[in-house]
């Protein structure tokens, strides 16, 4: 069941502090979707790509789709047509094949690196020195990269009550993003968002420097 209460709450604290709320409608009914984009909600993020298809299809076209889930690059050519922002770039082949599924649809697509910064291997995403190797890629390819634009970082912290382990990981990726944006992307005002924090770190996330945040339980219900 959506609490509504707590998204007008979550609404108003985060577009007073520039934040920007994903709301994550994973497994929830398109119903449960209209009802908060009838509240003014128009950013919301899937994991499954079937799913997100199946709803795009049936609710308002103005949506804001975030794929927010680990992303198999035979999967991109279905979300390309419409997808606002994909999360979870983890290495070259895929950064191309979105590329390439962009190119087909005459339009450009923007995606976040993701980083890890969690304890736990069964967390996806690429270290600094990673990062580093795929952004010269990116900049020697770029001549061939021109569908595909990369706006920032998106990391998941480990899965503890330990909040100062939490604040950690999370400022570690913010400092490596103030950092690229002042090397690699100084003066590409569109390398600008931190995607960090879910309903139980939100507030620790933006504490520590993210601009945007994946609620999902607080807001439908635990799946």
């Amino acid at each position: 069941m959506i609490n509504i209460d707590v998204w007008k709450k979550l609404h108003e604290e985060l577009s007073a502090k520039g934040v920007t709320l994903i709301a994550v409608s994973k497994t929830k009914p398109a119903a449960d979707i209209q009802t908060l984009y009838d509240l003014g909600q128009r950013h919301f993020g899937e994991n499954y790509v079937q799913e997100l298809v199946e709803k795009q299809a049936i609710l308002p076209a103005d949506i804001h789709w975030h794929y927010i889930g680990h992303l198999q690059g035979n999967k991109v050519k279905y979300i390309a047509p419409f997808v606002h922002l994909i999360h979870a770039v983890d290495s070259f082949k895929l950064l191309h094949e979105i590329n390439k599924q962009a190119a087909k649809n005459n339009h450009v697509i923007d995606v976040l690196l993701q980083m890890h910064i969690a304890d736990e291997e069964t967390k996806f995403g690429l270290d600094e020195n990673e990062i580093n190797d795929l952004l010269q890629h990116y900049k020697t390819h770029q001549p061939q990269l021109q569908h595909v634009r990369i706006c920032g970082l998106m990391g998941m912290a480990t899965n503890t009550a330990d909040t100062r382990q939490v604040a950690d990981e999370f400022a570690r990726l913010y400092n490596f993003f103030t950092h690229l944006s002042s090397t690699f992307f100084s003066g590409v005002p569109s390398f600008s968002i931190c995607s960090i924090g879910m309903s139980a770190d939100y507030e620790l996330a933006i504490q520590n420097g993210g601009n945007m945040v994946r609620i999902g339980s607080a807001l439908f219900g635990s799946r």
